[in-house]
């Protein structure tokens, strides 16, 4: 906000700075064109010089030029062209003024304050474009002490890789093959009846002596109590068979 005021305040300043310029030039330019003959040639002629220094103060109050060898002498050359301007419109102002009345010193006075408002209203309008550049294109003129500081490079951040997750083992499911509805009869008559043969679980299950032999010489196998009771066969069933 503080710079937004700052440059609007510069900018009206340097309006009124360049029309103080231009009232001092038009009075240099008229008392030129005065004094030279009447036609158009003459005062032609009269008009350049201060028509040359207005034009080189713009152009160097509008063109920002860099340090060194070409700025000087755009400068110098400036210098060159405002000695001139001055010089030939002094002796034309002061001409101009003994023929209008003046008397004494005064002829010789008034273009002494005419040129010094040209040259105060010049240098200062100089100036001021210059403050205006700066609040408006800081990159044009860098800040010595950014330029002084070391720059600061920020160190990317390694990243460091994830272990990998340890590998569970998978406890292999063993597969418990279902018994028969028989072998469940079997098993549940042999338990009820602990000294039966195989002919009565045979008859108490429904099933063939056959599968009863089968079940329990798997039941003999898979018991959890080896000491389990055994049906024994009768002599006459065993001969059958």
């Amino acid at each position: 906000m503080a710079t937004s005021t700052n440059l609007t305040s510069l900018k009206r300043v340097g309006w009124g700075t360049r029309a103080v310029f231009t009232l001092g030039i038009a009075a240099s330019l008229a008392g030129n064109v005065l004094h030279a003959q009447d036609n158009a040639i003459s005062q032609a002629i009269s008009a350049w010089s201060p028509l040359a220094l207005l034009l080189a103060v713009e152009l160097i109050s509008r063109i920002p030029a860099r340090r060194g060898a070409a700025s000087i002498a755009r400068m110098g050359a400036t210098a060159v062209i405002a000695g001139i301007a001055a010089w030939v419109s002094y002796w034309h102002m002061a001409g101009v003024a003994g023929r209008y009345g003046e008397s004494g010193a005064s002829p010789y006075l008034l273009p002494v304050s005419v040129d010094g408002l040209i040259v105060v209203a010049s240098i200062s309008l100089v100036e001021i474009s210059g403050r205006i550049r700066a609040l408006t294109d800081p990159i044009a003129t860098p800040d010595p002490a950014a330029e002084a500081a070391p720059e600061t490079v920020a160190k990317p951040v390694e990243q460091v890789p994830a272990s990998p997750a340890p590998a569970v083992k998978k406890t292999p499911v063993k597969r418990v093959t279902p018994r028969p509805a028989s072998a469940v009869k079997v098993a549940k008559v042999a338990a009820k009846m602990p000294g039966a043969s195989v002919a009565e679980i045979a008859k108490k299950a429904e099933v063939s002596p056959s599968t009863v032999r089968r079940h329990l010489a798997a039941l003999r196998v898979t018991d959890a109590s080896p000491s389990a009771p055994v049906p024994a066969e009768t002599p006459t069933l065993a001969a059958a068979a």
